[in-house]
């Protein structure tokens, strides 16, 4: 096993499945099997998920209905709904788990220790982490970056619907090239979309590698844990 402590993070629009909006079941369903297999190794993980396909602040802010703030915090709730959902599937599945948010919602959830956090790795539970970094203007990437150097993670998973980072949108330029791996330096230069600018450079500066690959393929989560050639290395 390459990697023993990762944090995952996945989109929410990834749940919507080909729905518009909400959670797809059996997409929820096939990422807490991957999850499964993937903790069976012996990894500790932890994951952080966005809440695109419920909310995002910045729609409120284009509508006109609230602030950005506000509509930043109307986001991070999603997510919350959504690490919900997928600590009801891994659980579906008999794996432990712990739900630790950056907002307190003592009823339904742990507010994030970082030491806490740790604490359930070490002991076998899969940690989500919900409500983003607690503060507005701040991405779920970013949160996912934050939280992976909290915990000393090894390397970030970032599981998206392509297969790697590409000279550019693979689904719209059929001519895009992939990358196999590629330094933080280039990502900045090439203006890629691998995560925001602060996640990245929070990556950099700590040494953190991202490793961008295709969720939805069955067994790309596993075979990376293993050390296995997946997707797209930003490191360095």
């Amino acid at each position: 096993m390459k990697y023993q402590r990762i944090l995952l993070k996945l989109s929410g629009e990834a749940l919507m499945g080909k729905k518009e909006f909400g959670i797809d079941s059996d997409v929820l369903e096939q990422y807490a099997l991957e999850i499964k297999r993937a903790y069976e190794t012996g990894a500790q993980i932890a994951i952080v998920i966005g809440g695109g396909n419920i909310f995002r602040g910045v729609q409120g802010v284009q509508g006109g209905v609230v602030d950005r703030a506000q509509g930043d915090y109307m986001g991070m709730l999603a997510t919350v709904i959504n690490a919900m959902a997928l600590q009801g599937a891994l659980e579906k599945y008999g794996l432990k788990t712990r739900l630790l948010s950056a907002i307190k919602m003592e009823q339904i959830c742990e507010p994030f220790i970082r030491r806490r956090a740790i604490r359930h790795l070490e002991k076998g539970r899969i940690v989500i982490f919900g409500a983003g970094t607690g503060n507005p203007y701040f991405t779920t990437d970013s949160a996912a970056s934050l939280r992976a150097v909290e915990i000393e993670a090894d390397v970030i998973l970032k599981g998206t619907r392509v297969d790697g980072v590409y000279t550019a949108d693979p689904e719209k330029d059929p001519s895009a090239q992939k990358f196999d791996t590629i330094s933080f330096t280039e990502v900045y230069k090439r203006g890629l979309n691998v995560m925001d600018l602060t996640a990245i450079t929070l990556c950099k500066e700590n040494n953190l590698p991202i490793i961008v690959f295709d969720m939805n393929k069955v067994g790309n989560l596993i075979n990376i844990i293993k050390g296995e050639s997946v997707g797209t290395l930003v490191a360095g």
